[in-house]
């Protein structure tokens, strides 16, 4: 595996338009070399790239957890990888790059509302979100239909306290870059846009 990321070959889209049809071992094992030098190498290489900028990194594992699923697929549809700065994944649809909180304890969250419903906080989170949508960004987490007690339901920020998650995500598809170097540049200018939302993150909930 090469030390410089250069982009996905097609190879990659023809891999996951072949693993949606016939999600198979017997599938996955006749492709198994595209999979390892067409999707996952240019993966691990584009995240250890980024690592001197955003922390270390990790890529996912192609295998499905399924102890727990009705749908007993073995395999994933994507691949993913994330450092503290964001995350990326990619399917036959192309590049998804975001970041944020994907999972929080009920800790966690209590110390996010608390952070939310409190001005000196909650008002710097929700110019942050302002500003990810105006740059076209989609805001995800927002689980609740009612805003939790005891926070008023008429809260100036009840949208953000409707939250169990939060985290910003932007599906980049299938552009010409995608074959190309420029492609780290598309997701590294991702995590500076999300860079304080996950610094709101770190202070406010660890």
């Amino acid at each position: 595996m090469g030390a410089e990321f250069r982009g996905w070959t097609e190879d990659f889209q023809r891999f996951f338009i072949g693993l949606g049809m016939d999600n198979s071992k017997r599938y996955f094992e006749a492709n198994r070399k595209t999979y390892e030098q067409k999707v996952r190498d240019p993966m691990v290489t584009l995240l250890r790239s980024l690592e001197n900028e955003f922390g270390p990194s990790k890529v996912s594992r192609p295998n499905r957890d399924i102890r727990f699923s009705k749908d007993k697929s073995p395999y994933k549809t994507n691949i993913y990888g994330h450092t503290a700065g964001g995350y990326v994944s990619l399917d036959a649809k192309g590049l998804v790059t975001g970041g944020g909180q994907y999972e929080l304890s009920p800790q966690a969250l209590a110390r996010y509302r608390e952070a939310v419903a409190k001005d000196s906080s909650g008002k710097p989170l929700a110019e942050i979100v302002d500003r990810l949508q105006m740059q076209g960004y989609e805001i995800g987490g927002e689980e609740l239909k009612r805003v939790p007690s005891p926070y008023p339901q008429d809260h100036p920020r009840a949208r953000l306290l409707r939250h169990k998650r939060l985290f910003y995500w932007k599906s980049l598809g299938l552009q010409p870059w995608l074959g190309s170097p420029e492609a780290r540049d598309h997701v590294a200018a991702a995590w500076r846009d999300g860079a304080e939302l996950e610094a709101w993150v770190r202070k406010h909930i660890g």
